[in-house]
């Protein structure tokens, strides 16, 4: 077929790696503007722009896709399917009605649920028994067009948002090269999404990423795995940004053998340390903290951290070293 594949990310290029393995002809790959990085602000080009040059995809990378010159151009290249994989914007109706089968987005989610910018890490987050991905219909709405193929996969106990995120990526290239074998055959009807269990994922934030211990064990852990690697976790320990990479809640039983078994009164954010381990006292339960990064250092095993820090009694920012 003879498409158009618009995204920017890391995670659109599993799209635009199984279309052009199908045998799809992609006449161009539609990218956001190059962005600086770096302390010299250097443009990088996008993970989309990078792999389609590889591929030796054209590349267009309007300002806005709602650019006259840009319209055009697409016309003239007479895609007959867009296909949209996190390209970061809302398109408007003259390029949705553009193609003849209109524009196809694969979103990270099990639509209606996790609407928006984040449905990874925020499916993590809630504690989702099932993750997917969804291939949709676009319309003018935010994520709200007519389904047309879902898969669902249950995640790992110790999923992060980044294992996900490659695990999801694969599964959406899979997916659009089915929808589009059924759009072609005529045999996939688009069903409309209900508004029942809709629900939004709003952008993530690095202040996101506070801990605050008084949650329950279950919830900071999920939030620990559901922002790794980005933008991550932290606490303070001495006023000091201490990075939490990776956490385990403990099980009352283990609480028990290893006598990290807090007293009611304790604050949430006591620690007690152990033979190279670290406790955490939260709202309810404890975490233990695997792989910690202190200001101004490299990522370490907690033990590690441990041999030159271990009289800690409290992480917070109200926290203060014994």
């Amino acid at each position: 077929m003879r498409l158009v594949f618009m995204g920017t990310p890391d995670f659109a290029v599993g799209t635009l790696d199984a279309l052009h393995a199908a045998g799809h002809e992609i006449l161009a790959a539609v990218s956001q503007p190059d962005k600086p990085k770096g302390r010299h602000a250097i443009l990088e080009p996008t993970p989309v722009k990078q792999r389609a040059g590889e591929l030796g995809i054209p590349v267009l990378q309007p300002e806005k896709a709602s650019d006259p010159a840009f319209l055009e151009e697409l016309k003239k290249l007479g895609p007959e399917l867009i296909v949209v994989t996190a390209y970061g914007k809302i398109l408007k109706k003259e390029l949705l009605e553009l193609p003849r089968l209109g524009c196809v987005n694969v979103h990270a989610s099990l639509l209606p649920r996790w609407r928006g910018a984040a449905p990874i890490q925020w499916s993590i987050i809630a504690g989702d028994s099932k993750a997917g991905v969804t291939t949709m219909q676009m319309n003018e709405g935010l994520d709200t067009g007519d389904i047309l193929l879902q898969e669902a996969i249950t995640p790992d106990p110790e999923e992060t948002g980044g294992s996900l995120f490659d695990k999801l990526s694969l599964l959406g290239g899979k997916l659009i090269v089915r929808t589009i074998e059924g759009l072609e055959a005529g045999t996939i009807r688009p069903v409309p999404q209900p508004e029942e269990g809709a629900c939004y994922a709003r952008m993530l934030t690095r202040e996101m990423g506070e801990i605050d211990w008084s949650k329950t064990a279950e919830e900071i852990g999920r939030l620990v795995r559901g922002l790794s690697p980005w933008p991550g976790t932290y606490t303070y320990v001495n006023n000091k940004i201490l990075k939490i990479h990776k956490a385990a809640v403990l099980q009352p039983d283990a609480a028990q053998e290893t006598g990290a078994v807090f007293e009611a009164d304790r604050a949430p954010g006591s620690v007690y340390t152990a033979d190279g381990h670290l406790y955490v006292q939260c709202g309810e339960g404890t975490l233990e903290i695997l792989e910690l990064q202190p200001e101004g250092k490299k990522r370490m095993a907690a033990a590690d951290y441990l041999r030159g820090n271990s009289r800690i009694a409290f992480l917070g920012k109200q926290g203060k070293e014994m």
